[in-house]
């Protein structure tokens, strides 16, 4: 039966080599598990969602997207909810008016990505994903995934306590003398030198060594800080009863996502959740394809499979309660261990589907800690408490970092290129917004290319994008 459905044989492979990829996949991926619940609980979402309804959907729906791109497109590709694109859905659209966030509910956000996936579906059973993609200039491709990974390390800052706020400067170190903060340097550290030594599954083994040392040492002085790092739980929620809560709530978000919302507002959103899409899975599929040596004449063998299983995960995610599912580029640990066929995502769903029995770990692991803001910031309010993810929060720093590296393939020496890209990154950041960062990208490079007589660099459909955008800038 392996044989018929995957062709061991034909790509030179073993069931026991497929399993193995399939398991070292897990385990580089696996950190998503306890990240998810947290950045889509996050207390500054005008209506959190429920962590335990979260973390199944990102159990059940992630195993599907395995087991979608295993058996149908037979590729060694892992999928699960997208870093970046989680943050955008917590922080961008459904974050509170005081951090800068649209301020929708997070129904209609799952709505509005539901949409972005259909489409996705739409525009791979057709053929028309890469003329979408082409539209984009490759410098602000590059720009977006340097913004958003910024952005992501400097939510990560926040959640560890190592950057708080500061009205007279906006944003200042925390006290390195905090617990919280020392904490996550360490996690930083333990999952920095894991890398170094080229360990397989070394954030899952970072987080791990970090919510022990957090636990032994909230054991020892947890009562004379007034709070713990780490909390040990006999007693968890129950993640099925947090499913209710979360399941089908997409189907009430579109009544609000369209009468709520103007026309602008909500084609925009659902565009940027497509190109952030296009972009991942794309990238993911050739970068993946090609260190597996699975290209066959400069073509990823059953790219219309893999694409659309891509686009149904997403659907099915939004359905169950999480965000954008995409293809994993922790998947070439798999591939490098051996996984040459979708035998491996078949494996790597079974684990995720098996992590639904993990809860009570993911619970305490990734647990806010609130921490009195005067042992962060000396100017602080006495009485105000800051919500804390030590644990959690190097993840987020690590994941940055791994982004960072694509600003070496902008051409920093045309500023018709460079000055897009460089807005597309600066105002993500500032502006604490990824969609305003990749409109005031889209916007300056169309008019820079114009100005400079090179209409010839334009895509019609990036001038389209640039009008639009204008429109939505000038409506927000």
């Amino acid at each position: 039966m392996f044989e018929r459905v995957f062709g061991l044989r034909e790509h030179g492979t073993t069931i026991r080599r497929e399993s193995l990829g399939g398991v070292v996949t897990f385990l580089a991926l696996s950190y998503i598990l306890f990240v998810q619940p947290v950045i889509l609980s996050d207390s500054n979402m005008v209506e959190p969602m429920n962590a335990g309804g979260v973390f199944v959907a990102t159990c059940l729906c992630s195993a599907l997207a395995c087991f979608l791109m295993g058996i149908w497109a037979n590729l060694p590709v892992a999928l699960a909810p997208a870093m970046g694109h989680n943050v955008f859905f917590a922080i961008t659209i459904c974050g509170a008016a005081a951090i800068g966030g649209m301020g929708w509910s997070w129904q209609e956000a799952l709505a509005a990505n539901f949409v972005a996936g259909a489409v996705f579906v739409l525009l791979a059973a057709v053929g028309l994903q890469q003329t979408l993609i082409r539209a984009i200039p490759d410098s602000l491709k590059h720009a977006i995934a340097v913004g958003i990974g910024l952005l992501i390390a400097f939510v990560g800052l926040q959640m560890g306590g190592v950057v708080v706020a500061n009205p007279a400067v906006y944003v200042q170190l925390g006290s390195l003398h905090s617990p919280v903060v020392l904490l996550t340097l360490l996690g930083v550290l333990v999952i920095g030198v894991l890398l170094t030594f080229g360990v397989r599954g070394a954030i899952l083994y970072g987080v791990l060594i970090t919510a022990v040392v957090g636990l032994a040492a909230s054991h020892l002085w947890g009562d004379a800080w007034g709070y713990r790092l780490v909390e040990w739980k006999s007693q968890v929620q129950n993640p099925v009863e947090g499913a209710k809560a979360t399941f089908f709530g997409v189907f009430h978000g579109f009544g609000q996502l369209f009468t709520e919302n103007g026309p602008m507002r909500w084609l925009t959103i659902i565009f940027i959740f497509l190109i952030l899409d296009l972009f991942d899975t794309v990238g993911t599929l050739v970068g993946v394809a090609e260190r597996g040596g699975l290209m066959r004449d400069g073509q990823i063998p059953r790219a219309r499979q893999a694409l659309i299983s891509d686009g149904l995960a997403t659907m099915a995610g939004t359905v169950a309660g999480t965000s954008t599912i995409t293809s994993y580029v922790e998947s070439v640990a798999g591939i490098s261990a051996g996984a040459r066929t979708g035998l491996a995502s078949v494996v790597t769903g079974l684990l995720l589907l098996g992590s639904l029995f993990l809860y009570p770990v993911v619970e305490m692991v990734g647990g806010t800690v609130l921490v009195p803001a005067a042992s962060l910031n000396p100017a602080a309010a006495a009485d105000a408490l800051v919500p804390c993810h030590p644990v959690v929060a190097p993840v987020l720093i690590i994941i940055g970092c791994y982004m960072l590296p694509m600003v070496r393939r902008i051409a920093w020496d045309d500023w018709t290129e460079a000055l897009p890209a460089f807005l597309t990154i600066v105002v993500m950041q500032f502006a604490l917004s990824i969609s305003h960062g990749i409109a005031w990208g889209i916007i300056s490079y169309v008019v820079l290319k114009v100005l400079r007589g090179r209409m010839r660099d334009v895509h019609p459909l990036l001038g389209v994008f640039a009008l639009l955008f204008v429109v939505f800038l000038a409506a927000a």
